[in-house]
């Protein structure tokens, strides 16, 4: 029986209908959380890998959580496979390390997530693979949908890597799913949550000029958008998980700094991250791609937040 489906979060994953049972990883990041809380709002079956212990998840009653898939017996039923999991690409120096980790992670999980598949008797419908949209690496200006091509960078490197693995799903007979994630907002964390603390001391502004493109999608937005692919059977391949309208950063940092009530006037120079962080500010704090996300609005998705303006007004609504 469906819970409270008339709560602001079940109807995050109203496009889903009657009871799935739905297997997450990464259910305990920024996204998962929010998209496992959605589902066991509406009353769907859920099951979260995480490395954390049952206690510490914050997850709500009657989630149930593993540390291995190998827990789950091969009669599981799981209807779709939402895979989340991964080293973080923007909470560390890119060292050699780090770079390893980044895709060695996605990898893992993603090979350990088709193992499963292939043992249960019952196969899932659905493979949904949580990419990027540094696939499509740094392009400027140019508008960019799902058929564009890419030009070669380590954000490209790792979301070519995933996007190669979670495909042998389709070789398994499920309908794969690669979304290609934006900047996804909310008040909790993510880019947000390191943006605050300095708009609000009032010294927020643009990067470098200020020019590069920030696809970015409400994190509400990406929640619904999971669900609609869950429950859409025509949907399959690259899906981008952006808002239809990008904007540059220096429109970014001014629609922020109006949300917040704060001056958004002191740009970060170009030169000084360039040269503390390298391809870690080049790619993702100086760089970016102007996405649009084509085959989710051909397939009847609709934005709840399609302009920054509403997006950052509702995140930080009094």
């Amino acid at each position: 029986m469906i819970a409270d489906t008339k709560s602001p979060l079940a109807e995050l994953a109203e496009a889903l209908g009657s009871r799935q049972e739905v297997l997450v990883t990464g259910g305990t990041g920024f996204v998962g959380s929010r998209l496992v809380s959605a589902l066991a709002a509406a009353g769907h079956s859920v099951t979260v890998l995480s490395r954390k212990t049952v206690g510490s998840t914050g997850l709500p009653t009657g989630v149930k959580v593993i540390t291995s898939l190998d827990e789950l017996a091969a009669s599981a039923r799981i209807k779709a496979v939402v895979n989340l999991a991964g080293e973080p690409l923007a909470n560390g120096f890119w060292t050699k390390a780090k770079r390893a980790r980044i895709i060695a992670s996605r990898i893992d999980v993603t090979e350990a997530c088709l193992e499963l598949i292939e043992r249960l008797t019952a196969r899932p419908e659905v493979f949904i693979s949580a990419s990027a949209i540094g696939w499509y690496g740094l392009r400027g200006d140019e508008e960019l949908t799902e058929a564009s091509s890419g030009t070669d960078c380590f954000s490209r490197q790792v979301c070519v890597a995933i996007e190669a693995a979670a495909s042998k799903a389709e070789a398994l007979g499920l309908r794969t799913v690669r979304l290609r994630i934006g900047l996804v907002l909310a008040a909790e964390g993510g880019l947000l949550g390191r943006m605050v603390l300095p708009f609000k001391l009032g010294l927020g502004g643009p990067f470098g000029r200020g020019r590069h493109w920030m696809s970015w999608i409400h994190r509400d937005d990406l929640v619904r958008l999971i669900c609609h692919c869950i429950a859409n059977s025509a949907l399959s391949g690259p899906v981008n998980g952006t808002a239809p309208a990008p904007v540059r950063n220096r429109d970014f940092t001014r629609a922020l700094g109006k949300a917040l009530h704060r001056p958004a006037l002191l740009p970060v120079p170009a030169l000084p991250l360039e040269w503390v962080l390298g391809d870690f500010a080049k790619e993702l704090l100086l760089g970016g791609q102007r996405v649009l996300p084509e085959a989710a609005l051909n397939s009847g998705f609709t934005f709840r937040y399609s302009q920054i303006d509403e997006a950052l007004k509702a995140i930080f609504k009094p």
